[in-house]
């Protein structure tokens, strides 16, 4: 299989969304190459019918997305400047298939162009260079044995880079590699009882400014000042690390149990043609269910689980830990009822203050339930409703599914969603000061954030025949986050903070200008609106046309509106309005794919 220039305009738009994490959001792929035959370079899942996790963030080793990915360059200060959606895949081969008995494998080769970004400086218009040439390459290879009874595989990755622009290279790596080994073997002749696992490491290169920068990424934090395990080490111009996990999973019974332990080393990055949003973890949980299958009485099969895990980091802090809970119910008249908790106790925090000292996570108490009506009838129902209460904070999410389907060839769905929360302390930022000796030489400072998001996701297909088909797809989305009460961490592994305008603190909440210590010496910080209200609509309709078997044309129109404002107080008519009244972007394409076929 072929291809050139393999985009997303054939498939429906990314849904907008709101992060205020320090974690990329992830997003699936769409794009027909890269799903066709994609279960192929599946690793580390095999084997199991259960794959537990809990707080357990499993690295992808290869995330197709990465290809074509948006430039990661950046342009100098400027008046004004633009950077393309997305990087251009000059072609794309991939290869999947048998070999023999038992032998599965896949390849996948791929060059993207380098893209250039335009900018302007006192009217004069230049363009830089914000993504290089690259090379991504994917080897995949499974050997199963007794019929699927044990089996054994490898994965392989590479990435390289070719600059035309010497300053990307102190902004993205210059080559990386992954690899890693999986299988799986049943204990027992009934294949009830199944052992899984895999272990893979990663290795990149770059200058040593690059390798700096990745070192105290949000992924690694090596210059978090309590950090005892591993330091910066500005001279490198390489990192390695090595991630593994082991599973024990019983298949089949009434009783089920899973059971797994892994680990990811503080130095292992997979992110250029992989997927991870954290390192340096020691995961392990333990679940137990009962299953009862035999209709009676008002319900149709029953199932229940309860877990207990734990997240220690390679210092030995534990970084997560608590008790799972939830039961699954199908009644005689295939509706079906979900509910679940957990309980969290306090534990150590080494994110909250993005490479700053260890931070205290208070107990909190996860509650969330839901109800699906019948999903056979041409009306199909689904309620959700999380909760999660801490000190801290509280999280609350309600949405709904709606999928009507008034014949056949026509399915519509409509999913709205609500969901409110608040945080004692969201991340603000960090500030040199000499003078707080207790958080190292900084002042990391935080505020009490309430947000609202209001979205729903609206699908229609319709098929008019084997061969001609319509997509349409749209998402609104309105979201504000109002900030108050800004405070500084006061120690170490607490959850302590010290409110500016408090005690002998100042602040000017005209200004936004903070001082600790009012007329001490610690030096004042300068904070700026963080307060947002945003308004998002985007869409996208398909026309689907297969004019031979393989040999496809789209038609496919996109748009996209947004509005910001640093106002963060949610009114629903207001913002509705800005948002049908914002300037609208639309992007037509017309593509087609040719199979050639000896």
């Amino acid at each position: 299989d072929a291809t050139i220039n393999p985009d997303f305009g054939q498939v429906e738009v990314d849904p907008a969304v709101v992060n205020l994490s320090d974690r990329e959001t992830f997003f699936s792929e769409k794009r027909p190459f890269f799903i066709e035959g994609q279960s192929v370079f599946s690793f580390g899942r095999g084997g199991s019918n259960n794959n537990w996790g809990f707080n357990w963030g499993n690295p992808n080793f290869f995330h197709s997305r990465r290809i074509g990915r948006a430039p990661q360059g950046h342009t100098p200060s400027s008046d004004y400047s633009h950077a393309p959606d997305g990087t251009r895949i000059l072609g794309a081969a991939k290869l999947t298939g048998k070999i023999g008995e038992g032998w599965n494998f896949g390849a996948i080769q791929a060059v993207t162009n380098h893209a250039m970004a335009d900018y302007s400086i006192d009217g004069e218009i230049m363009d830089i260079e914000v993504e290089p040439l690259a090379y991504y390459g994917i080897a995949r290879g499974q050997r199963e044995f007794g019929e699927g009874k044990r089996a054994i595989g490898f994965l392989g990755t590479t990435t390289a880079r070719q600059f035309d622009n010497d300053d990307l290279r102190s902004q993205i790596n210059g080559s990386a590699f992954t690899g890693g080994v999986d299988g799986w073997t049943f204990l027992d002749q009934d294949r009830t009882w199944v052992v899984t696992g895999w272990v893979g490491g990663t290795h990149i290169k770059g200058t040593q400014e690059r390798i700096l920068s990745v070192q105290q990424n949000p992924q690694h934090y090596f210059q978090r000042p309590d950090f005892d395990f591993i330091s910066v080490d500005s001279t490198a111009t390489s990192l390695s690390g090595f991630a593994g996990r082991a599973m024990l999973n019983k298949q089949r019974g009434k009783f089920s149990l899973n059971s797994a332990v892994g680990l990811i080393s503080p130095s292992f990055d997979a992110n250029d043609l992989g997927f991870q949003f954290q390192t340096n973890v020691i995961n392990a949980h333990v679940v137990g269910g009962y299953r009862w299958t035999e209709p009676k009485g008002i319900y149709r099969r029953i199932s229940v689980n309860s877990a207990l895990f734990n997240s220690w980091d390679f210092d030995g802090n534990p970084t997560w830990r608590g008790w799972f809970t939830n039961s699954s119910t199908t009644f005689k008249n295939y509706y079906s009822l979900f509910v679940g908790g957990a309980v969290n106790p306090s534990s150590i925090s080494n994110r909250r203050s993005r490479g700053g000292p260890l931070m205290k996570n208070l107990p909190g108490v996860e509650v969330f339930g839901g109800i699906e009506s019948d999903s056979r009838k041409r009306l199909v129902v689904e309620l959700f409703g999380f909760t999660y209460q801490t000190a801290s904070g509280d999280d609350m999410n309600v949405s709904t599914e709606l999928e009507w389907k008034p014949a056949p060839n026509i399915s519509l769905e409509i999913e709205p969603e609500y969901g409110r929360s608040s945080s004692k302390a969201q991340w603000i930022g960090a500030f040199d000061d000499a003078t707080d000796l207790q958080t190292f030489g900084r002042r990391y400072v935080f505020a009490e954030l309430s947000q609202t998001t209001v979205s729903s996701n609206i699908r229609l297909n319709w098929t008019f025949s084997p061969s001609l088909s319509l997509q349409l797809f749209a998402q609104p989305l309105i979201a504000s986050g109002e900030y108050t009460n800004f405070k500084y961490l006061e120690r170490p592994k607490s959850y302590d903070f010290v409110t500016f305008g408090e005690g002998e603190s100042t602040f000017d909440s005209e200004t936004l200008i903070a001082d600790p210590d009012g007329a001490g010496p610690a030096p004042q910080i300068e904070l700026s609106n963080p307060d947002f209200n945003f308004k998002s609509l985007r869409g996208t309709a398909v026309v689907r046309w297969e004019f031979r078997p393989g040999s496809r044309l789209f038609l496919v129109w996109t748009q996209s509106r947004d509005h910001f404002e640093d106002n963060g107080r949610l009114r629903f008519g207001r913002s509705f309005d800005r948002l049908v009244d914002a300037k609208a972007d639309n992007i037509f394409v017309v593509k087609f794919t040719y199979w050639l076929n000896r």
